[in-house]
């Protein structure tokens, strides 16, 4: 059954800022074709603001990806994934050279857009567009190109900013500072599918939309975008960024008028960063959390269902050894009342790591506070999974056991089976065996597992049996069924 995806493709969008009283129109020439309007004229055509806008709009091409002689095993690339314990495996490690030409792993192609927001050739784009990229090269609107060196990076906004390799002067254009309102028009500019230098017009649609890729807001515009408009930016009527186009909303892939931009304002403070030290830091709860809503609220004796609910504390994070409870409802950060879960999300991201807040929950009928030291916010889902697994990082007996099997694993949520498979080592025989990331062990060895420490435990019976490889019984979609997995050496 088709259903509707948020596609990281790209969308046009719009700023979160302080509140515009008259919005002001773009600089129109005497004799330029406009309209009177309650607020000022307004043009009948956007041609001027796209000639002052479009020569900062890029066309980006990435490679990632290429040649390798061996791979992580140190066998030829080209190779069966051969398991380090078999016979075969010093014998295909040690052939000579002239046996070892086997086919190199091609190196893949990806577009997308961009805009210079520095006339030293400053270029913002989406993280999606520039990640595991080995070249990346600019195309200007009159087919000048030059190469790109990335300075950083931001997966939870989908930001990155890229740095053009030359000394001449770029045409660069500015983030407003302004608040857009919904119904304002709203210009994308980008290069979808390739085609480079395309323009479309459309409004704002909505503002503050949760896409389910973290705590951020995001600016809803209706302007058609489409594959290759990631990174690209959409345009006030004064020519000023509003947002950078980030994923659209679609059945079917294509464009259906919902697409999705980060604001100029989240974007601004993450390219502060990124400009500064190529990485975005931010505080660090080391809470799962969820809403107050009102059956919680009378179930706690709270007042009015505001707040965040503790639902689980991370193993070996901030919290953890801070005095903070399960089932603690935080309603204050350093005297700042909490909304909702999104709110508290939004505001420990906006202090640094290592800052102690005074964090002020109700627990057991009153008001308490404890202190917190924030930490840094995981920068992979790898790092958050291990903390979640109840280890800081380091080589313990779990650890090695679930890379034994190649598989970063993370703990049910309430009411779901078994344990989710976040991430596969390519390497692996689980990988080789078809497993991916969303795939849900339901049982090893037969036994029935409810968390990570179970998967490990399965393995390590395995390990002490003598077996090389463990039985697994997995859950793709809609169906089941049992792969046996060759262990790593631990």
């Amino acid at each position: 059954m088709a259903h509707a995806t948020v596609a990281a493709l790209a969308t046009a969008g719009i700023l979160a800022g302080g509140l515009a009283l008259k919005p002001a129109f773009a600089q129109l020439a005497p004799d330029a074709p406009s309209v009177e309007t309650p607020f000022g004229r307004a043009p009948l055509s956007f041609a001027d603001i796209i000639e002052k806008v479009k020569p900062s709009v890029v066309s980006i091409s990435v490679v990632a990806g290429g040649k390798s002689d061996k791979n992580a095993k140190g066998l030829p690339e080209g190779f069966p994934d051969i398991p380090e314990d078999s016979p075969f495996y010093e014998f295909f490690k040690n052939l000579p050279k002239e046996f070892k030409n086997m086919p190199q792993q091609r190196p893949t192609q990806a577009q997308g857009s961009g805009f210079v927001i520095s006339e030293d050739g400053y270029v913002v784009t989406n993280n999606h567009v520039v990640e595991g990229a080995t070249k990346i090269q600019v195309s200007f609107d009159d087919q000048e190109k030059l190469d790109a060196d990335l300075i950083g990076t931001d997966p939870r906004t989908d930001v990155a900013l890229l740095k053009l390799k030359s000394t001449k002067q770029f045409h660069a254009v500015k983030f407003s500072d302004k608040q857009p309102r919904v119904g304002d028009w709203a210009l994308a500019v980008g290069n979808p599918f390739g085609l480079g230098g395309t323009v479309t017009a459309g409004i704002v649609s909505a503002q503050g939309r949760d896409i389910g890729s973290g705590p951020y807001d995001f600016i809803q515009i209706d302007a058609a975008v489409n594959k290759g408009n990631s990174g690209g930016p959409t345009f006030n009527l004064e020519g000023e960024v509003i947002g950078v186009n980030t994923a659209i909303f679609s059945p079917s892939g294509g464009n259906v008028g919902i697409a999705f931009a980060v604001p100029a304002r989240t974007a601004m403070d993450v390219i502060t960063q990124l400009k500064k030290s190529g990485s975005v830091s931010r505080g660090w709860l080391g809470v799962k959390i969820q809403n107050v809503d009102e059956d919680t609220a009378a179930a706690i004796g709270l007042g009015e269902a505001k707040g965040a609910l503790v639902s689980e504390i991370t193993p070996n994070g901030p919290a953890s050894s801070s005095g903070l409870k399960v089932q603690d409802a935080i309603v204050q950060v350093n005297g700042d009342k909490i909304a909702d879960s999104r709110d508290l999300a939004r505001k420990i991201a906006d202090y640094a790591p290592d800052t102690t807040v005074d964090v002020k929950v109700w627990r057991g009928n009153k008001e308490e506070t404890v202190k917190i030291r924030l930490g840094k916010f995981p920068g992979s889902s790898e790092e958050i999974a291990k903390l979640e697994q109840g280890k800081s990082g380091g080589d313990d007996a779990t650890s090695t056991a679930l890379e034994q099997l190649g598989l970063t694993l993370a703990p049910p949520k309430s009411g779901d089976e078994g344990v989710a498979v976040t991430e596969v080592d390519p390497d692996s025989d689980a990988a080789e065996k078809g497993i991916k990331a969303g795939d849900v062990i339901l049982e090893v060895g037969g036994t029935t597992v409810t968390g990570p420490g179970d998967v490990a435990d399965g393995v390590k019976k395995a390990t002490d049996l003598g077996r090389k490889a463990v039985m697994l019984y997995i859950k793709s979609a809609d169906q089941r069924r049992i792969v046996p997995i060759q262990l790593k050496k631990g």
